[in-house]
């Protein structure tokens, strides 16, 4: 059976993959879903770095503005969307391009990972969001390094959500959730896929972090956190976990100033490019594309990923 085409587009963030990603769509009568756990949400728009409708110059994009701030998001329902999308855009006879930062997610449809879990244990995870509120993500990151440190490693201490996941999975398995995934990853691709990072030199990933944490800034992020605040939205909620998000509502909430919380945007943007970065390099068949070799030509950039799907095949 011929397997069905997937481009993926990834790298740190601020790298400049949404420019690339709707050139690349143009040039492959490509459909993009985005790979991204903020950009789903609506009312989001600075923060999460949303292309405007300008920018998407057309190309149809998937999985943004689909869900309001109040619903939660997850790999698990990333993956159906994600799937669902594919499928759509197969029909239409266009290739789907995955874009965006979110190597889990990106892991999750390329392997079809199984989360289907054993069963539910609504009393554990109840009794584990209360440690997590009574005694702080830190300890709970803590009881997971015992259990499981692969996962604690790969799993920052503040995603208390997938920290629980890993611990309510060894609870009810007895398995680590670092062994299942990496089974899951062994699996063959059920696609054709074409797996590109796009890369820069770390000088230049950082200078463009900070640039632009600083234009969300100056477009109104404060403003865009307080009306999700006006509107309901509370510092616990899923989407509130977003890089930027947070750190406002500390300096809403008068627990730090504006530089404080802008100075740890950019701190925090960078640690998560430099997790991304880790990530993307133990993944398999990953075409780096750094823009340093190709001298800062996206037209070159373009060229050479065109040529590789059209003339490579990455799994038969």
């Amino acid at each position: 059976m011929n397997k069905m085409p997937l481009v993926i587009l990834t790298g740190p963030t601020g790298v400049g993959k949404t420019n690339l990603s709707i050139k690349l769509a143009k040039a492959i009568n490509g459909e993009i879903i985005s790979a991204d756990s903020m950009q789903v949400y609506r009312h989001m728009n600075i923060g999460s770095a949303k292309a405007t409708l300008e920018e998407m110059d057309q190309v149809p994009h998937h999985l943004i503005d689909i869900l309001e701030p109040v619903e939660s998001f997850d790999v698990v329902k990333f993956q159906q969307l994600a799937k669902k999308a594919c499928s759509e855009i197969y029909e239409k006879g266009n290739i789907p391009i995955v874009a965006g930062g979110t190597g889990f997610y990106i892991q999750a449809l390329l392997y079809d990972i199984d989360f289907t879990e054993n069963e539910e244990n609504t009393e554990y995870r109840e009794l584990l969001e209360q440690l997590a509120i009574k005694n702080g993500a830190a300890f709970l990151h803590g009881m997971l390094m015992e259990k499981d440190p692969k996962s604690a490693q790969a799993i920052h201490e503040n995603n208390v959500k997938r920290v629980i996941r890993a611990l309510e999975f060894y609870h009810l398995t007895g398995e680590k959730i670092s062994d299942h995934n990496e089974k899951e990853k062994q699996k063959e691709s059920p696609y054709q896929y074409f797996y590109f990072v796009l890369n820069d030199v770390r000088g230049n990933l950082y200078t463009g972090i900070d640039k632009r944490v600083d234009k969300m800034f100056e477009a109104g992020l404060v403003l865009e956190v307080q009306a999700l605040m006006d509107s309901g939205c509370k510092r616990n909620f899923v989407s509130m976990q977003g890089l930027g998000y947070k750190e406002v509502i500390d300096y809403l909430e008068g627990e730090i100033t504006l530089e404080e919380a802008a100075y740890i945007i950019k701190r925090e943007t960078r640690h998560f490019a430099k997790r991304q970065l880790t990530w993307f390099r133990r993944e398999k068949d990953v075409i780096w594309l750094n823009k340093e070799d190709f001298e800062y030509d996206e037209n070159r950039i373009l060229e050479y990923m065109i040529e590789k799907i059209r003339t490579e095949t990455v799994h038969e």
